[in-house]
């Protein structure tokens, strides 16, 4: 049987699946709680009572009748007054997440998570199983069946072409995408609809009048590379559909630690936002020591109620794990860059450039050297006494508050799709 499906894997290229779970959130709520939300316009999203939240994700159902991700909770309910607002719970996600990784690790042990409700498996090792499509569907099909969710299933040789299939039939489809494929499918479509590609390398490509896929992918290299740098290669190549990245299953330390989180109403004052930066930094301190990482570049962003965004960073002369030192940091990130007047709807911080702390050299001047191994100690004893008693068991004075920022320690009703570090922390959801 097997010999029979040979010809269905390359002898030398690989065969990539994108799994991606479908309004993953509001699938989750629909699938433990199927009498309350089963095909009803849902929607997840924040500040409920106050009804200037953001929406995170929304169902199919809603998606029918106008309602999108990022649209204020007032406008979405002026389109569907039935649409169900549900509270985030990141908690339930995470064991939804566990649950459909480990079932796509019983294929291969190829897989890469990507996000919370997506991934990308090598089978090219896994023909035993069937054909490329038949894993597919038999995935497919166990994740409805087992978890109640629905999921898209893209098959291409890379996982550039893979991901841009799982994107092309939604909910519940599975598409095949070969290189082959790429001039009739997607060589009339704009520059921003390859994935990788955002609007602002769009307009970019637009100046150099190269507008479609199909442009760029005959367009001139060289030109490109003055334009775009090395990038430039990586344009060319993704619109011919060439992608070498291998699917890397191995949880490397993070890239960056970082949380964001939508701000109920606008904020102008700048106590106001140095809150929220207080219980940021406390939280992304507190996941950057799990790990046993430090961090020398310091990350904010800022949204503003029109979404537009921008992010501004330091780098340190030294490495650090302080939750004091990162604030201080985001504060006066934010104080430098940002005008008291204008106001702000998002917020986040993001510890990037990060090291082991076991091979950090930590240099200190004769002023903290003596103060460091009680900052460490203390450190120490309060990340065991929150891990024991949780999050709020031990609080500075500028977190007692009922800034909705502090929500940000719940487990439950924290987290965003990016945030992956819980694969290392949660074991306990995967039962």
């Amino acid at each position: 049987m097997v010999s029979e499906r040979e010809h269905y894997y390359p002898q030398h290229g690989r065969v990539i699946l994108h799994v991606d779970m479908n309004a993953f959130y509001c699938s989750v709520h629909e699938a433990e709680e199927p009498h309350l939300y089963a095909n009803k316009p849902t929607a997840v999203a924040g500040s409920i009572e106050l009804r200037k939240g953001i929406i995170v994700t929304c169902s199919y159902a809603a998606r029918r009748l106008g309602i999108r991700t990022g649209m204020q909770v007032r406008q979405a309910l002026k389109l569907c007054p039935t649409l169900i607002i549900i509270q985030p719970d990141f908690h339930l996600y995470r064991r939804y997440s566990n649950r459909f990784m480990a079932l796509a690790n019983t294929y291969t042990p190829l897989v890469e998570a990507t996000s919370i409700d997506e991934c990308y498996m090598d089978i090219t090792g896994s023909k035993q199983f069937g054909t490329p499509l038949e894993i597919a569907e038999q995935i497919q099909q166990k994740i409805r069946e087992q978890l109640s969710l629905p999921c898209s299933v893209g098959i291409g040789p890379n996982k550039l072409l893979a991901k841009m299939a799982s994107d092309m039939k939604k909910p519940n489809g599975i598409t095949v995408l070969r290189r082959r494929d790429m001039p009739n499918i997607l060589w009339d479509q704009p520059c921003n609809s390859l994935f990788g590609i955002g609007e602002k390398t769009a307009q970019k490509l637009k100046k150099l009048h190269i507008y479609t896929i199909g442009q760029l992918a005959q367009a001139d290299e060289h030109k490109l590379i003055q334009s775009f740098g090395i990038v430039g290669t990586w344009l060319k190549q993704a619109a011919n559909g060439i992608d070498t990245s291998p699917v890397n299953p191995d949880a490397e330390q993070s890239k960056s630690i970082g949380h964001t989180t939508t701000l109920p109403h606008d904020v102008t004052n700048r106590s106001d936002a140095h809150r929220v930066f207080l219980n940021l930094t406390d939280q992304v301190a507190r996941r950057m020591r799990r790990q046993k990482l430090l961090a020398k570049t310091i990350q904010i962003t800022i949204r503003t109620p029109d979404m537009k965004t921008i992010t501004r960073s330091t780098t340190r002369m030294t490495p650090t794990e302080s939750a004091d030192e990162i604030y201080r940091d985001a504060c006066a990130l934010y104080d430098r860059h940002w005008p008291s007047d204008q106001p702000v709807r998002l917020l986040g911080v993001a510890l990037q450039n990060l090291v082991p702390r076991a091979e950090a050299a930590i240099q200190l001047d004769l002023f903290d050297y003596e103060k460091q191994p009680k900052k460490e100690q203390l450190n120490v004893a309060m990340d065991r006494l929150r891990d024991k008693f949780g999050e709020n068991a031990v609080l500075t004075a500028g977190m007692l508050s009922n800034d909705p920022s502090a929500l940000i320690r719940n487990h439950r009703i924290r987290g965003t799709s990016l945030q992956m570090d819980f694969r290392k922390t949660d074991q306990e959801d995967i039962e």
